[in-house]
């Protein structure tokens, strides 16, 4: 299904003033914050475990319930029937995804069966494909996916997104704990999911190790204590002292 085209000037995802709390403690996990993912764009976020970076992330996949603000799609809001349709746009991958029982093709297939994907089909060609960009060998997709290490899992899991063509990828953490050489073949895959439509897509990519994600940045952000902030061109990343401040990252004006 071709995907919808947008304004140049227009964000792929607008968050504007989201806001996530955790009722049962009375915390503030996400405090009121606001960014901008344009087309063209690949964007890291560092800082420390417990910072709110996976609950910013899920923020903006939708995946949890806002406590405030929005997050806008191509400029428009998204309502709640519009969700699912959204997230085929806008995919979100995290550390450690859950792998069905069975072959590494039977977990590719799995989202075909969903009604979001109703209306295309599986293609195993392109899969193998996508498993040969990563350093795979032929047999990969008739592994049974209980008998794979951790990195070929998450090369598997990998490629059950990208397959989908998404417009929006957010990464949290996709190489965490993995072996320098797994996590080389996921770095290798993305780039090449990127380079295949550069003006047109965009990641948001969260590590927690500063060289990688400068090494698969143009733009970084920190996240502290609930507070996202931008490390701007040749300055450290930035700090802030009132945490319940709220802030506005990567607006365009």
């Amino acid at each position: 299904m071709p995907h919808d085209t947008h304004p140049t000037d227009t964000p792929l995802v607008h968050a504007k003033d989201i806001v996530r709390r955790d009722a049962a403690r009375g915390e503030t996990l996400l405090h009121a914050t606001s960014v901008a993912i344009d087309a063209g764009e690949r964007i890291s976020i560092t800082g420390p475990s417990g910072s709110g970076k996976s609950v910013f992330m899920r923020a903006l996949a939708l995946l949890d319930p806002l406590d405030g603000g929005e997050v806008r799609w191509q400029g428009k809001r998204i309502a709640r029937a519009a969700i699912p349709r959204y997230r085929r746009h806008v995919a979100y991958m995290r550390q450690r995804p859950a792998l069905l029982d069975g072959s590494v093709e039977d977990n590719l297939r799995y989202p075909y069966t969903l009604h979001a994907y109703r209306d295309v089909r599986f293609d195993r060609e392109r899969a193998a494909k996508l498993a040969s960009q990563a350093g795979r060998a032929n047999d990969f997709l008739d592994r049974r996916a209980s008998e794979l290490s951790g990195g070929e899992a998450q090369i598997a899991a990998l490629i059950r997104v990208l397959q989908l063509t998404p417009d929006v990828l957010l990464l949290d953490e996709p190489t965490a704990s993995l072996d320098p050489e797994s996590a080389r073949a996921i770095e290798a895959l993305l780039r090449a999911w990127f380079d295949a439509a550069p003006d047109a897509r965009a990641w948001l990519w969260v590590s927690h190790d500063l060289a990688q994600a400068a090494r698969v940045s143009t733009r970084h952000l920190t996240m502290r204590e609930g507070v996202l902030g931008e490390t701007q061109s040749g300055t450290q990343p930035a700090t802030h002292s009132n945490a319940s401040a709220d802030t506005t990252t990567g607006i365009k004006r």
